[in-house]
């Protein structure tokens, strides 16, 4: 059975509500998605992350094409609607993206600590044995 959509699904892999969606998505980042791309942005981690990206009808927090990864920020409200995550995780899992999530709480106490985490799950990603970038 699949849950309840909270409305930003839309059928294709980017259709032009998706793509307004994401749009304005990125217009109006929260602190933590704010701090966060700025951690993330201009390959800091040796790859390249989008924000806000369109993808199979989804809009995405973070994600790497290269590494095929997800990085979503939840928040309070996400303990409210976690069938629906999981149901989002499992059909990006179905297209080969991994999606992982980390706690706003967590963004806003220890950035940095976020930042090697998600690096790790890049290189866990590409295979290698240290994460990519700086932080290697």
């Amino acid at each position: 059975m699949r849950p309840e959509n909270p409305g930003h699904r839309v059928k294709g892999a980017a259709s032009a509500g998706t793509v307004r969606f994401a749009r304005r998505q990125r217009q109006q980042a929260t602190p933590s998605e704010a701090a966060l791309w700025q951690a993330l942005r201009n390959r800091a981690l040796g790859v390249r992350f989008r924000r806000q990206h369109a993808m199979e009808g989804f809009v995405l927090d973070f994600y790497c094409e290269q590494a095929a990864l997800a990085v979503e920020i939840d928040g309070a409200h996400h303990g409210e609607r976690r069938e629906y995550d999981e149901w989002r995780t499992e059909c990006l899992g179905r297209y080969g993206t991994r999606v992982e999530r980390v706690w706003v709480g967590d963004v806003e106490a220890d950035l940095h600590g976020v930042v090697r985490r998600i690096a790790g799950w890049v290189a866990e990603q590409l295979g290698e044995a240290s994460p990519p970038g700086p932080l290697s």
